[in-house]
């Protein structure tokens, strides 16, 4: 079962400017590859986008940080598993040892 680290979430009672809180909810670390990798384009798409204050642009940011961290530890798990599944690939098809 995948951890949850504390520098994954964002403090979801930031306010901006105007009092309103930030619309942002802390990472579920669980969150699977393809849901965290499309949130995470769409915090890019509003930060491009602009039009928010300051303290919002932030708490987006670290959301975005903490949406990449997940993505990364997907990756990094399919890396190794595709290493792994290619060294018992290798071994099967050196055969015995002393030809």
């Amino acid at each position: 079962m995948a951890k949850a680290k504390t520098d994954d979430g964002v403090d979801a009672e930031q306010g901006g400017a105007d009092g309103a809180p930030a619309q942002v909810q802390p990472v579920d670390s669980t969150l699977g590859y393809e849901q965290a990798r499309d949130e995470l384009i769409e915090v890019v798409r509003s930060l491009e986008a602009g039009g928010t204050t300051l303290e919002e642009s932030l708490a987006l940011w670290e959301r975005g940080e903490a949406l990449a961290k997940v993505c990364r530890r997907w990756l990094d798990g399919a890396r190794a598993r595709l290493d792994a599944a290619l060294a018992e690939s290798d071994e099967a098809e050196s055969g015995p040892a002393g030809d």
